[in-house]
């Protein structure tokens, strides 16, 4: 079986185009555009001043809209203002309320201060008098009794007297023999009785601070053993 031929001979382009004709085009030309109808002067101008009247239009009907916007917030002001008033009045109204309120409890608190201030004053006079009273009363007594136990009491004071005198000069007396006894040795023997206690104390503080360094020498000494008892340990360890 021998092979299909598949060659295709060569078609200039150019020369099928020219062999077809001319192309029909579906649309304009260029030579319809140009040749289109144009408007003249004038009615251009009269369009131009349809849309200036048109724009005109709009802005006047902006405007109104604008001023019935206005019209509403200045409405819905004055209700907020007016429902702000009245709510500061409302506020004014309780506040002079309270203060009507604080002014009569703060007068009806002082009335009744004062009159428990009178009641009090009044109580305290009729206690001073009735102290007044008491007083009086023990005076009269005593005046009573005072004429009979004048001479009983005259003779009293003289047995104190006589009393008071023997024994200030018992203890004259007394006092004369204690020094006369004492001996300007004692001064000396006072001092040493004094200094005794201080070489005491100072003894004690000795012994203290020598038992410390004897703890301490003993603490150091069982902290070397066991240092070198350790480092025998590694020692052995290591071999």
């Amino acid at each position: 079986m021998g092979k299909r031929d598949n060659r295709v001979a060569y078609m200039n382009p150019i020369a099928m185009a020219r062999w077809r004709g001319p192309t029909q085009s579906a649309g304009p030309t260029i030579q319809d555009y140009l040749n289109r109808p144009r408007p003249t002067w004038e009615e251009v101008k009269k369009q131009l001043e349809n849309k200036k009247r048109g724009s005109k239009a709009l802005a006047e009907f902006e405007e109104k809209m604008n001023e019935n916007w206005k019209r509403e917030l200045e409405k819905s002001r004055e209700k907020v203002l007016s429902g702000n008033e009245s709510s500061s009045k409302k506020r004014e109204r309780k506040k002079k309320k309270k203060k009507k309120a604080c002014r009569s409890s703060s007068s009806s608190s002082s009335s009744e201060s004062s009159s428990s201030s009178s009641d009090s004053e009044d109580e305290d006079k009729k206690e001073g008098k009735r102290r007044k009273k008491k007083k009086n009363r023990p005076h009269k007594s005593s005046e009573s009794s005072a004429g009979e136990s004048e001479p009983e009491s005259k003779e009293s004071g003289k047995r104190k007297k006589s009393r008071d005198d023997t024994e200030k000069e018992k203890s004259v007396r007394r006092a004369c023999r204690k020094r006369k006894k004492a001996h300007p040795e004692d001064k000396p023997l006072s001092s040493e009785s004094s200094s005794e206690p201080e070489e005491e104390v100072q003894a004690k503080k000795k012994r203290r601070y020598e038992e410390r360094e004897r703890a301490a020498e003993k603490a150091k000494k069982k902290k070397r053993k066991k240092h070198k008892k350790h480092s025998k340990k590694k020692k052995k360890k290591s071999n």
